[in-house]
């Protein structure tokens, strides 16, 4: 080792007294105040927001499926860093630190892939909620709310690029059941744990080059679709349907389209899902919350961070998700959608991954819920677009930071860069010794 790493590796984070953090907060407050915000009130919006943090960063999109599948349909995960979790048990001791580091009280969204069975082989179109009684029991324990997804990837039956779209109707069937199962499973977490549960359905359906027949494949979807949410929906149920551009396999034809799943939505009264990664590579999608809202009453949105094609990278604090968060606060529309991180870094600490991510979309959000909407409002409504965009670039430079280590400090969890101090610990004392 040379002498910066060897100076890196002894490298201890600043931690910032409670008085200091108390001061800059109250030094805060004062300057939102002149613009007309309420920074307590601010604060009070953020810890009522509960992000859904998703499983998947944990181990690669690996899951716990006794047979093993390797990862495919448009899935693909890069890096080998060590000390991925090797049991749920495992993966849920990272949950809770990565929980640990997070302000706030969130959710976790889990895949169908992240059964347990003993050690038994249990296909998809049979699994039960009984492969997920030990994370309802975790999960009642520590007061956390699941969400659920079906995992249309990374099976035989996929392989084609085809499931519920498939033109054999055996594998149609399978993948039918599959989705219905996963209906169930859903139900039984908001019943079991007294809250809604959100459950979102993405399958990998299509082409890489031109297909000879568009429509087939739709028309069999729709109809697979329609006989997975027969019979009465569950009111606790937020049942999703998400489109995508293209993906690896699929870079000609999405079967599942934006488009696509719009009508759908719409028809079958279902949540949209809108992922940041899932559209053009200079499309943004903060532009379509206040078209997709005027239509649906509710949202689902996948946070992620695309770079040059849906890539996953960690999120981060930029512009798209600033202006996402914007949208949201400026449209009212907060109690409108449910946020869920979509991401997976297996090339750098996985627990990190997972707190850059949530507290860069938190971060964001205190951005958003510290703007002088009503008097940006007002200006452009008067034409006064200079003032407008001057008080915008303003908002920029306003200590927003001062409010987020409050929030953090108030959360009893670590500020600013401090959090590092424990990621480095955890990950010496344990991920190192797996």
């Amino acid at each position: 080792m040379d002498i910066l790493t060897l100076e890196a590796s002894a490298m201890s984070y600043p931690v910032n007294s409670s008085s200091i953090i108390e001061k800059r907060y109250k030094d805060a407050k004062e300057s939102y105040a002149r613009l007309g915000v309420d920074s307590d009130k601010a604060l009070k919006l953020l810890a009522k927001i509960s992000i859904s943090m998703h499983c998947w960063q944990g181990d690669d999109v690996g899951g716990f499926e006794v047979k093993d599948s390797k990862l495919s349909g448009g899935i693909m995960a890069t890096g080998g860093f060590p000390g991925k979790p090797r049991s749920a048990d495992e993966l849920r001791s990272d949950i809770e630190k990565a929980f640990s580091l997070i302000p706030g009280k969130h959710r976790l969204n889990l895949h169908a892939i992240y059964l347990e069975t003993n050690g038994k082989f249990v296909d998809r179109d049979a699994i039960s909620v009984k492969q997920f009684s030990r994370w309802l029991d975790w999960a009642k324990e520590r007061g956390i709310k699941l969400d659920f997804n079906p995992t249309f990837f990374s099976h035989p039956k996929a392989a084609s690029g085809y499931t519920l779209s498939s033109q054999d109707p055996a594998v149609r069937s399978f993948w039918v059941e599959h989705g219905k199962r996963c209906r169930e499973i859903a139900a039984d977490f908001a019943k079991k744990l007294n809250d809604i549960s959100v459950l979102n359905f993405w399958i990998p359906d299509g082409a890489k080059d031109f297909p000879a027949d568009r429509w087939s494949p739709r028309s069999r979807v729709m109809e697979s679709l329609d006989r997975i949410f027969e019979g009465k929906a569950n009111p606790k149920v937020k049942e999703a349907v998400e489109g995508k551009l293209f993906g690896i396999g699929s870079e000609e034809y999405v079967v599942g389209s934006h488009e696509f799943y719009f009508a759908y939505a719409l028809t079958r009264k279902k949540l949209a899902c809108l992922d940041m990664g899932h559209y053009h590579p200079t499309e943004t999608i903060h532009d379509k919350l206040s078209a997709v809202l005027s239509f649906m009453p509710e949202a689902l949105i996948h946070v992620s961070r695309p770079i040059r094609w849906d890539s996953d990278h960690v999120v981060i604090c930029n512009d798209d998700l600033i202006n996402l968060a914007r949208e949201l606060v400026r449209g009212d529309a907060l109690d409108r959608v449910f946020l869920a991180p979509d991401f997976f870094d297996a090339s750098i600490n996985r627990i990190g991954a997972w707190v850059i991510g949530m507290r860069s979309l938190q971060r964001a959000l205190v951005f958003a819920l510290l703007e002088p909407v009503k008097q940006l409002k007002a200006l452009e409504k008067e034409g006064r677009g200079a003032e407008l965009l001057a008080l915008s670039e303003e908002c920029k430079e306003l200590p927003h930071g001062a409010v987020w280590d409050y929030f953090c400090l108030r959360s009893g969890v670590p500020n600013g860069a401090s959090w590092l101090n424990e990621l480095r610990s955890y990950e010496k004392n344990v991920l190192m010794k797996r």
